[in-house]
């Protein structure tokens, strides 16, 4: 046999020791010829199956099921080595002591039931009556021997000088959850009579290896790496006595993060005003805010634009006390502090959407409504007075996309029209028309929906004073009589209707509307925009109640000019009518004549 291509034995050993007690931790490591192995299987006298494959396997807390025989398999290749020889770990219960704490060694010792009943204060704590274990004794200032009788052994000691280890806590402060840059630290704390100083030892999860002996642990600054699971036990500084493992504590560490939020709300009407809020969630304060504005290219890639009023959100806010439409676009802020240094990357991206009352160019949706079934054309046109092909179509998807119809991969641009050949439910977002000066204008919201129902309602903002009807379309169905319940942000308006009907709207019929039939489904949300109506649009709605008081309104804005101008005329014409000498009377004679006209 030849010696040289016999297959190497495993061997196991164990850390710190064979023998631990309860709450301990232990170590089990695997490998051949003194040097670690790639890949390791573990089994346990009893099981089948192996428990692990990890070269160290660690009992971070051991109790009385971890005890046994263990053996291991290892490999640096594609060979496995012999099987190891099996090592026992013992696991104990260090279950009472004595307050003066002489030590006198270990013994064992078979506990009865009628012992532990008398004992219970001390027996209770280590459990298992009748079952055999080794015990830590400090009798009263005598030392007991292995050859002392059980009886000797166990009334040496009463019930009022049992002492159960105790066991640490661990704190971490200011938190468990902290950002990358700060500080935190890790206190353990044992509460015991008697132990006026103890050292520590502080472990993390996955190593066996003690980080620190303090009481007190700081990462200052905390790196991401030191994320996980903390524990820690104590022993008597001058002294014998031991506590037991404390629970483990874990510890998050995240890179801080901007997040963006809209207030009071996204969709605006020109002259609205509207506050974007940029927030760090974290105890941390100190941090100053910029505010960008997110673009894309011809070339599909985006900028971040620093807006030139930016200083302006140094607080957290950035306020537009009357929307415009050219704040129509998608926002984003950061955040950043000097000390630790930190800037943090740009947050979530919120789109503002301002509608317009006359805006130069309109975005002319081909089926003339915002919600869609999925796999079905879908055309968007640009179109203002003058025909031109300067404007680009662009959206924000759900899922916080800005994109240029060209780009798309069901989409293509030609002039002015973007056309989405098959649509899809990611297609779902706002949609607007872009000039080359970046300039956006007439937002329009479309979903577009995988099956069941959907509202059809109009694309651009109703008028007061005009007639609204909705319906509820079906997928796969020609029949347009299909009954449905509709509602207007989450209530009830009316049931069991082909169509909802508003003869004369109002800017209280402006918000969230949607159907549903009690079998196919709930529609998407729409939201219906309503704007103030115009002197022009009421010359050819003139039976509209709405309209006749926007008259009325113009009327009496206008009649108080009108009455004062009136009285400046007439108070002129009796001025000027004193100021005008009279004619000559003929029939007076000439002298008087003269004196009348003096």
């Amino acid at each position: 046999m030849n010696l040289n291509n016999e297959k190497p034995k495993a061997e196991v050993t164990i850390k710190p020791a064979q023998h631990v007690f309860r709450g301990d931790t232990a170590t089990l490591r695997c490998d051949i010829n003194g040097e670690g192995v790639t890949k390791t299987l573990w089994h346990k006298e009893g099981l089948t199956s192996v428990f692990s494959e990890l070269q160290e396997h660690t009992f971070s807390s051991v109790n009385e099921s971890d005890a046994g025989k263990y053996t291991c398999y290892g490999s640096n290749g594609s060979d496995w080595s012999q099987i190891s020889d099996a090592v026992t770990l013992t696991v104990s219960v260090l279950g009472f002591l004595v307050k003066d704490w002489t030590l006198c060694g270990f013994l064992k010792a078979e506990i009865g039931s009628q012992i532990a009943r008398e004992q219970s204060t001390c027996f209770e704590s280590l459990g298992f009556p009748g079952r055999s274990f080794l015990w830590g004794c400090h009798a009263m200032n005598e030392r007991l021997e292995p050859e002392d009788s059980r009886d000797e052994r166990i009334n040496s000691f009463s019930g009022s000088h049992c002492v159960e280890r105790p066991k640490p806590k661990v704190t971490i402060k200011p938190a468990q959850h902290v950002f990358r840059g700060d500080a935190v630290t890790l206190r353990c704390d044992i509460n015991h009579e008697g132990v006026t100083s103890w050292s520590y030892s502080w472990y993390k999860e996955g190593s066996t290896s003690v980080f620190s002996d303090r009481q007190e642990h700081t990462f200052s600054p905390v790196k991401k790496s030191y994320a996980g699971k903390y524990s820690c036990k104590g022993s008597e500084t001058e002294g014998s006595r031991w506590s037991q493992m404390s629970d483990a504590v874990t510890l998050r560490v995240s890179d801080p993060r901007a997040v963006l939020s809209v207030s009071p709300q996204k969709w605006l009407t020109e002259g609205d005003p509207v506050t974007l809020i940029c927030e760090v969630y974290s105890f941390s304060t100190g941090w100053t805010f910029s505010w960008f504005t997110l673009t894309v290219s011809a070339d599909n890639s985006h900028h971040y634009n620093l807006l030139s009023d930016s200083s302006r959100g140094a607080g957290g806010n950035y306020t537009v006390s009357s929307a415009a439409l050219n704040h129509t676009g998608v926002y984003s802020c950061r955040a950043e502090r000097e000390k630790p240094a930190y800037k943090t990357q740009y947050s979530n991206t919120q789109l503002l959407w301002v509608t317009g009352v006359s805006p130069p160019v309109s975005l002319i949706v081909g089926s003339s409504r915002t919600q869609h079934f999925t796999s079905v054309s879908l055309s968007l046109s640009c179109e203002d007075q003058s025909n031109s092909d300067r404007w680009r179509v662009r959206r924000y998807t759900d899922g916080g996309r800005l994109e240029d119809c060209s780009s798309l991969h069901r989409g293509s641009q030609t002039g002015s029209t973007c056309t989405i050949s098959s649509t899809n439910t990611s297609d779902t977002g706002v949609y607007w028309c872009e000039s080359e000066s970046e300039a956006k204008y007439h937002s329009v919201n479309i979903t577009v929906h995988l099956s069941g129902v959907i509202l059809e309602s109009p694309v651009h903002p109703v008028t007061e004073g005009d007639h609204l009807i909705l319906h509820c379309l079906y997928q796969h169905t020609t029949s347009p009589n299909l009954r449905a319940d509709f509602y207007k942000d989450g209530s009830l308006i009316q049931n069991q209707t082909t169509e909802m009907s508003i003869t004369t709207v109002s800017k209280s019929h402006e918000g969230f509307y949607y159907c549903k039939h009690p079998e196919r489904g709930e529609s998407p949300k729409s939201w219906i925009s309503v704007r103030r109506a115009s002197n022009d649009h009421c010359l050819f709605h003139s039976e509209s109640q709405i309209c006749f008081l926007n008259i009325l309104s113009s009327v009496l804005t206008v009649c108080p000019y009108l009455l004062v101008t009136v009285m400046l005329i007439f108070k002129c014409g009796r001025m000027r009518e004193r100021r005008i000498p009279a004619p000559p009377d003929s029939r007076l004679p000439a002298k008087l004549q003269d004196s009348a006209g003096t």
